[in-house]
């Protein structure tokens, strides 16, 4: 199978079960769309921030057929002015090349550096669909399992409304609580 073999010991020691597609190079989610499978399944978009002084790095994650600009992820994060991680910040933190970020990266991060963002909308996903951290191949796993592989990282994260929030200032104050806790 693709991927990393430290994804797939993971899974198995916590007894996760997944679904296994193989596909051509889909290194951005444009791409990936072209060969997504399984019915009922939210293919995931996951990006790598880090923090203006590079001294905190954020690992996104939401539903692939929302779409938002890194200024109103800052906004919903409230962790200060966000950047895209280079390739050599995300081989340190996440062990994986650009296009191949996942969920799944997180197990090589052993040092719990990078804090996990998921949006709220996921919990609401039967399934879910991530690359083995090799963009040329995707799992599908369900939300259970999700919840299961996230507890066990040891990552610091949280659920948070990227895009679920209207434009009120109590709702948008809300969503700033949930995140602000982490400090």
């Amino acid at each position: 199978m693709r991927g990393q073999r430290q994804v797939y010991d993971c899974l198995d020691r916590l007894g996760i079960g997944f679904d296994y597609y193989e596909h051509p190079e889909a290194p951005t989610i444009e791409i990936a769309a072209r060969y997504y499978r399984g019915e009922g399944t939210v293919l995931c978009k996951n990006l790598f921030f880090r923090n203006h002084k590079g001294n905190r790095h954020y690992l996104v994650i939401m539903d692939s057929r929302h779409s938002m600009d890194i200024h109103e992820i800052e906004r919903r994060l409230r962790q200060g002015k966000l950047s895209f991680a280079s390739p050599e910040r995300m081989m340190k933190h996440l062990g994986v090349r650009p296009g191949s970020v996942s969920l799944f990266a997180l197990v090589n991060d052993s040092a719990h550096e990078v804090t996990l963002f998921v949006d709220n909308e996921l919990r609401k996903a039967e399934k879910v669909s991530f690359h083995p951290n090799d963009n040329t191949a995707s799992l599908v796993i369900s939300n259970e399992a999700m919840m299961k592989f996230i507890e066990s990282m040891g990552n610091p994260y949280e659920f948070l409304d990227l895009y679920g929030c209207g434009e009120a200032g109590e709702a948008v104050d809300k969503c700033g609580e949930i995140v602000d806790n982490l400090k």
